[in-house]
């Protein structure tokens, strides 16, 4: 079981994700924006963090660039959740520091194979 954390102030989008998380056998947790983000990752590691890119007060970029500053905040992987999907938006989302890039909408039984993938790709009863 992964421990991943949501950083997602769309409420929709928070519980699509929460609730493909915890059917692919995960625990989910969620921060409102980056602030309460940052606080969450300090106070515990998580597998996964995602991260949407446009909320109010921090947003995702000044978000991975305090944690790519932060060597404590290392651990786990950090997938951008945006709805920039033009030309040029994946290849600056990656070089900003982020190792994924899943697009909004979100293809439900894409990112519920990649939840799964941290199972070893088997799909929980």
């Amino acid at each position: 079981m992964a421990s991943i954390l949501v950083i997602e102030d769309t409420v929709e989008n928070w519980q699509l994700l929460e609730l493909l998380i915890t059917k692919a056998g995960h625990r989910a947790v969620h921060a409102v924006d980056g602030a309460s983000g940052l606080a969450k990752l300090r106070e515990a590691p998580f597998d996964l963090v995602l991260v949407d890119i446009y909320m109010p007060g921090m947003d995702g970029y000044e978000l991975i660039r305090q944690v790519r500053e932060d060597e404590q905040l290392q651990a786990g992987r950090y997938i951008a959740v945006t709805a920039l999907a033009m030309d040029g938006d994946r290849d600056q989302i990656l070089s900003a520091g982020f190792d994924e890039y899943i697009a909004k909408p979100i293809d439900v039984e894409q990112v519920f194979a990649r939840f799964c993938a941290l199972n070893g790709g088997e799909t929980p009863a």
